[in-house]
């Protein structure tokens, strides 16, 4: 008996010091901020769009510029997988299909936006150990909440094929949850000193601070585009061009929903881990 408490003992001591799961906990509180920010009401009512898109495939590009660039970095070498799980080229398929190809010249991108960009160019350059904290936050989220969120997009935006799905697929993952279980290991088996560890989690809760801004001005575009649609809306407007499998009636905004829910999803998909 006292063998079996000695061993438990020994296991949870183990756990609480896998950097995944001391992530888990320093982010908790920031987590339910984020979820609970305007933006993911705003989901329900299907208002996103394609400013609000571009802006996240942004994020994803520096942040695997930066990975590429330091990749045999030992802080980041154990972690990196980009045939599996680099996301930039899907999402810039996805909104070629729906946008065309001059979908890059029709954005804004918000000082929040900015400040998270200029924030993992800076730990790429001088902390790299630190790029760890947003790859866990995203890429698992990915796996975790977009495969569900992916067929739900499909089936609301009435989409007959893959195509403008792409984000969703993960084709050199062949099982979610093993591949999961492999990134948890390679992550905490990542040698950090102390004061790089701490590093690491105070990074992960600033992850979610940059989320949650960037969410707060995505909802104050938002607001003005209801003005403005408000102050329009006798006026024709000129929108993009929707596949011929989509509805007549269904909206643009409706027609982006899935797709973005499922980005926003990887900030807070580390709870669905």
């Amino acid at each position: 008996m006292e063998t079996e408490k000695r061993t438990q003992t020994t296991a949870e001591q183990i756990t609480d010091r896998d950097l995944s799961e001391q992530i888990k906990k320093v982010t908790k509180e920031s987590h339910v901020r984020a979820e609970n920010t305007e933006l993911m009401l705003s989901f329900q009512r299907g208002q996103v769009t394609l400013q609000q898109y571009k802006i996240i495939s942004l994020i994803y590009q520096v942040l695997e510029e930066e990975l590429d660039r330091n990749s045999n970095h030992p802080g980041v070498a154990p972690i990196y997988f980009p045939a599996e799980l680099a996301r930039l080229e899907a999402i810039e398929k996805d909104l070629e299909y729906f946008y065309g190809q001059d979908w890059r010249e029709r954005i804004v991108v918000p000082a929040a936006t900015k400040r998270y960009c200029h924030r993992l160019r800076q730990i790429g350059a001088e902390n790299p150990e630190f790029l760890v904290a947003h790859a866990y936050t995203r890429y698992l989220g990915d796996l975790s909440g977009g495969q569900v969120l992916g067929r739900i997009a499909q089936k609301s935006m009435g989409l007959k094929s893959s195509d403008g799905l792409s984000f969703f697929a993960f084709p050199g993952v062949s099982s979610p949850n093993l591949f999961k279980q492999l990134y948890r290991s390679r992550m905490n088996s990542v040698e950090l000193t102390e004061e790089e560890r701490n590093g690491v989690l105070e990074e992960a809760v600033r992850a979610f601070e940059f989320n949650i801004q960037v969410f707060d001005d995505l909802q104050k575009m938002l607001n003005v585009t209801e003005i403005q649609n408000c102050s329009t809306l006798s006026k024709p407007v000129k929108m993009p061009q929707i596949p011929g499998n989509m509805t007549k009636t269904t909206p643009l905004l409706r027609m982006v929903l899935g797709l973005f829910v499922a980005l926003a999803t990887v900030s807070m998909g580390i709870y669905a881990f």
